[in-house]
């Protein structure tokens, strides 16, 4: 985005572009995307501090997970996916901040890439001493060579995306670095034209 912006402003000074309200809209908009990368970056490079401090209180997953699908079923609705959630509640001992964090990139994730008329689900349940977070979608899908990367920072497995459909390449690391300060682990399964599950497991008791 900066080099973007750079030539965008660039061509304003030369007098190539005429400074109108659309050419600054579009520099406004890459200033934002800026700001959004930042402030991913800042967040990631907190979360995968050895210094991070995990605020941990006990809380019930399911109850977090719907009040979370509650303030997103706008968007849900606006793309026509539809959103299920499901389950059975889970007591946790975590950080119910990161883990809203957790459960919100996931949730963008699969909207973004589940087409109209597809349908994501997330699921809550209990497993051992483990309580696990399912978010699972059938959208494109994820190919096999892509997979081993996709929490790499940057990494983008749809190398096609525009700028209204390409995020930072941070969120999915974001997910992966809290849930290693949790202790907890993430596993994925995907194919190709048939969707994603994304399952969590963080320890319950510790």
């Amino acid at each position: 985005p900066l080099a973007t912006l750079q030539s965008h402003v660039e061509a304003m000074i030369d007098g190539v572009w005429e400074a109108d309200v659309e050419r600054l809209q579009s520099c406004h908009d890459e200033i934002l995307r800026i700001s959004r990368l930042v402030g991913d970056l800042e967040k990631l490079a907190s979360y995968e501090s050895e210094n991070l401090v995990l605020n941990k209180i006990q809380f019930d997953l399911m109850e977090l997970a719907r009040s979370i699908v509650k303030g997103y079923e706008g968007e849900f609705i606006s793309k026509e996916v539809k959103l299920i959630i499901s389950g059975e509640n889970s007591l946790i001992n975590a950080d119910r901040d990161k883990i809203s964090q957790v459960i919100v990139n996931l949730l963008i994730n699969a909207l973004k890439y589940t087409p109209a008329g597809g349908k994501v689900e997330i699921k809550i349940s209990n497993i051992d001493s483990f309580g696990r977070i399912e978010v699972i979608d059938d959208g494109m899908g994820i190919s096999p060579e892509d997979l081993p990367h996709i929490f790499e920072r940057f990494y983008r497995s749809d190398k096609s995306r525009t700028r209204e459909t390409g995020g930072s390449g941070i969120g999915l690391a974001i997910v992966k670095a809290i849930v290693d300060a949790h202790e907890g682990n993430i596993n994925v399964l995907s194919i190709i034209g048939k969707g994603t599950e994304f399952s969590i497991y963080l320890p319950q008791n510790k």
